[in-house]
């Protein structure tokens, strides 16, 4: 395990990287503007780790500088970022609050602690496995959900509907088929192992 350990943090110091920890430093920054009553700003933090995201995928596959630590990290940056944001858009102790459904939020709370104990088990076997096709469409529908969650009182004076209570249950769809998907992978990945 120490082995593995040591691999995972070796060449962590490239700019992908840098990116994905700036992400990961930008939450509690996006948790403190929302909570003290600026939720413009911590869209701006929000949509500042989206674009990140974006960017630290595309640099280390331009850059030649995929390492151990952003397949690992990198998902795990966009969750928690996510994640916290749908925890504060659900808690609505504050006016500015779009009341997200907790039973959205916890179901997808449900599915990220088991994914992250999944992917520690993995690596535990020395085995990192990739998010998927689903898990990265699913990330990338939340986000636009959080984004139009910061809007809920304009859009639904102008259209009658919640937008992004839409896209919140598409997205919680879409990350339930990655997780499926992802144990699919995990126990193919232990039957090559044996």
């Amino acid at each position: 395990m120490k082995d593995r350990l040591k691999k995972l943090f070796t060449n962590v110091w490239n700019v992908p990287n840098t990116l994905t920890i700036l992400r990961l430093l930008l939450v509690p920054v996006f948790v403190i503007l929302f909570r003290s009553g600026r939720p413009k700003w911590a869209l701006a933090v929000f949509c500042a780790a989206s674009l990140t995201d974006l960017l630290d995928g595309w640099l280390a596959r331009k850059l030649n500088q995929i390492t151990d630590f952003g397949k690992l990290f990198d998902p795990l940056a966009d969750k928690l970022m996510v994640l916290t944001a749908l925890v504060c858009q659900a808690v609505t102790d504050v006016p500015w609050s779009a009341g997200l459904p907790w039973a959205a939020v916890l179901i997808v709370l449900a599915k990220e602690i088991l994914m992250v104990a999944g992917g520690a088990f993995m690596l535990g076997k020395g085995v990192v496995v990739y998010a998927n096709y689903f898990g990265k469409t699913a990330t990338v529908f939340f986000m636009a959900s959080l984004i139009l969650s910061f809007f809920h009182k304009e859009l639904e004076a102008a259209t009658g509907v919640r937008p992004d209570i839409i896209l919140l249950w598409a997205s919680t769809g879409l990350a339930l088929l990655a997780m499926a998907v992802y144990a699919a992978q995990t126990a193919r990945s232990l039957r090559k192992k044996e």
